[in-house]
């Protein structure tokens, strides 16, 4: 194996791929990059059996990748991500010497590391399905930031730790739940599935795709199995595991009532919280009281050790009810933040009931949080 390529176009691509690599891994040559130089690309594989990250770098200008010989050989990630990243000069020479034995030089440093064989390295097929589902990266973007937040930490409950995608039809709806709080997002698609699909992908892998993907327009393939999901856009492949089990039902945990609506501004709401939550006790549960007098909302929290706050401010509401309710300041902020529209909707249906957050000029996307009793 040999080749010459410049040196922004392979450190992107293993910026890329570095993400799969973990240094925890049972496995010694999953911490490292499999390199797989063809006539016309370089394949570059990262995995940790959770996550498989491959991306391609085409030669289409040889001026910019020129390849030698092809080959296959694996490369520890951590230093051959350091050593592209620290060369400064623009082009980096990579040779394979009596098999397992790497030569990378550029005019003025040079650097031996030992490799491993490729056939040490897992089989990873990376198997497209015929019935792949099309949805634009600026769509999975936003699914992501405003669901995955409220999914569970807690690993005694895996399904909690994903995000639920639920496809029927043209469209989907994500779920994401603690126990504690709810956020969903229902988009439509711009094709009918041929299949109806109801998964729980992990948040953090989500999370982890929509870091590394490039252009708000461009097309992500969903090719979804089993037991995983393969995601497609461009020359970037990223394969993720399936959490098994039954999400629940979140749909019983939206109420369709409300006893009142309290509508205002979503930066005024979200300010007011914040300093309000100064003064709590507990930064886990960070308890503030809220309540409405005619148009003015009320919000307050105190501690014994510390002190008590107290900030008013005027809002609209669609009739002449009152509500006292208390809620973790964390989670309505959270749940707010998810928000990118002007002014929000906040439906109180009782003060024990969860508390539902919507926007008129956005009605894709819902959030809940559960009050806390504070008597």
């Amino acid at each position: 194996m040999k080749f010459t390529i410049k040196r922004e176009i392979l450190l992107e691509a293993l910026n890329k791929v570095s993400k799969a690599i973990s240094t925890k891994n049972l496995i010694p040559v999953l911490a490292g990059i499999k390199f797989e130089l063809k006539k016309k690309k370089l394949i570059l594989t990262a995995s940790d059996n959770d996550i498989t990250i491959q991306t391609t770098i085409e030669s289409i200008k040889e001026e910019e990748f020129k390849i030698e010989n092809e080959g296959s050989i694996v490369i520890t990630g951590k230093y051959i991500l350091d050593i592209v990243r620290k060369l400064p000069d623009e082009y980096i020479n990579i040779e394979v010497i009596d098999d397992l034995k790497i030569l990378i030089y550029t005019e003025n440093s040079e650097f031996n590391l030992n490799g491993i064989s490729e056939s040490e390295y897992p089989n990873i097929g990376l198997e497209e399905s015929k019935k792949k589902i099309d949805i634009k990266s600026s769509i999975l973007k936003s699914i992501v930031v405003q669901t995955a937040f409220a999914s569970s930490n807690e690993e005694s409950k895996p399904v909690l730790t994903g995000i639920n995608f639920n496809i029927v039809g043209d469209i989907l709806e994500c779920n994401s739940t603690d126990s504690y709080r709810l956020a969903r997002k229902v988009v439509k698609l711009n094709k009918v599935s041929d299949e109806n699909y109801n998964i729980v992908i992990p948040s953090r892998n989500l999370i982890e795709f929509t870091r590394i993907l490039d252009g708000e327009m461009e097309d992500v393939e969903l090719h979804i199995f089993n037991n995983k999901i393969l995601f497609k856009t461009g020359n970037l492949k990223f394969e993720s595991r399936l959490i098994n089990g039954t999400y629940p039902n979140t749909s019983n945990l939206l109420p369709e009532d409300s006893l009142v609506i309290v509508s205002t501004s979503l930066s005024d709401f979200y300010n007011v919280i914040d300093r309000v939550s100064i003064l709590t006790s507990d930064k886990e549960k960070n308890i503030v009281t809220l309540e409405t007098e005619g148009n003015t909302l009320i919000l307050k929290s105190s501690s014994v050790e510390i002190g008590r706050v107290e900030e008013k401010m005027i809002i609209k509401k669609n009739n002449d009810e009152n509500i006292k309710i208390s809620f973790s300041a964390k989670y309505m902020m959270e749940a707010l933040k998810s928000f990118s529209t002007e002014s929000v909707d906040i439906h109180f249906v009782g003060e024990i009931k969860p508390i539902l957050i919507k926007s008129k000029e956005d009605e894709t996307l819902t959030q809940l949080v559960l009050p806390i009793r504070t008597y």
